[in-house]
């Protein structure tokens, strides 16, 4: 599957990811049986543990769908954990200097690329799969790295000149913090960072995402004229914070 969907992201098709902050494996199963590319684990902004991913990536692989965690820091032994027990790949938030994409490189792959531990765990089968995942892994794993502050925008193109980048999101509520307008994503400041990025990812032949976090046919159409090349389309915590709004009209305008 890693493969398969990093030729697509190279290839810029059009792909759809979901988003869990919530630990429950259920509620994954739940959402990959939608018929998304990948689910995104929030362990950034989640309480989402350890123990809690492993079980949600092998709900994701059970259903045959990508799994992508969102780390919280960047941190070789989280990191670590977490590709032991199965992920695909990461998605890093902040990512703002070559040194700190040298260092995911160097604790997300094998040598002689990194310097990756090689472990026996739920990713390599318990030893059953060690030299076929091994031997793959650095050509196939995925590293998503998050645009979130201007410096970040600043620097983008020795950013993507690594090849081991494959796809870039773009955080446009953090990139407005960083320009000292926090939540004004529509300032033509924060637009334009967007548009840099978007622009440097079309000259690096980058995959670029976005998410939408009320998705219909019509707001996930533009992001892909807009060029983006996938979009996450909303989360469990969107989904149910929506149907409390959407619940809480209908109480308040209920007759007697």
């Amino acid at each position: 599957m890693r493969s398969h969907f990093k030729e697509k992201l190279t290839k810029r098709v059009n792909l759809f990811g979901a988003w869990t902050s919530i630990g429950h494996p259920q509620v994954s199963e739940m959402l990959v049986r939608s018929g998304v590319d990948f689910l995104g684990i929030d362990i950034e902004h989640s309480t989402i543990s350890q123990e809690q991913s492993q079980r949600i990536i092998a709900a994701c692989h059970s259903n045959g769908v990508l799994c992508l965690p969102r780390i919280a820091t960047h941190s070789k032994e989280a990191i670590k954990r977490l590709l032991d027990s199965g992920a695909d790949g990461l998605i890093a938030p902040n990512v703002e200097t070559v040194d700190q994409i040298e260092k995911l490189i160097e604790w997300s792959k094998y040598p002689p690329l990194g310097k990756r531990g090689y472990g026996i765990a739920r990713a390599q089968g318990y030893g059953y799969d060690f030299e076929e995942y091994s031997s793959k892994w650095n050509m196939n794993s995925i590293l998503i790295i998050q645009i979130e502050s201007i410096q970040a925008v600043e620097n983008i193109d020795e950013l993507l000149k690594f090849k081991e980048v494959d796809a870039v999101m773009i955080g446009p509520y953090d990139i407005s913090g960083s320009l000292d307008i926090p939540g004004k994503i529509n300032d033509p400041k924060v637009l334009e960072a967007g548009k840099r990025v978007l622009d440097a990812c079309n000259t690096y032949g980058k995959a670029c995402g976005t998410q939408d976090i009320n998705p219909s046919q019509k707001s996930v159409g533009q992001a892909f004229r807009n060029g983006y090349s996938f979009v996450i389309l909303a989360s469990d915590v969107f989904i149910l914070w929506k149907w409390g709004e959407d619940i809480r009209e209908i109480i308040g305008n209920a007759d007697g």
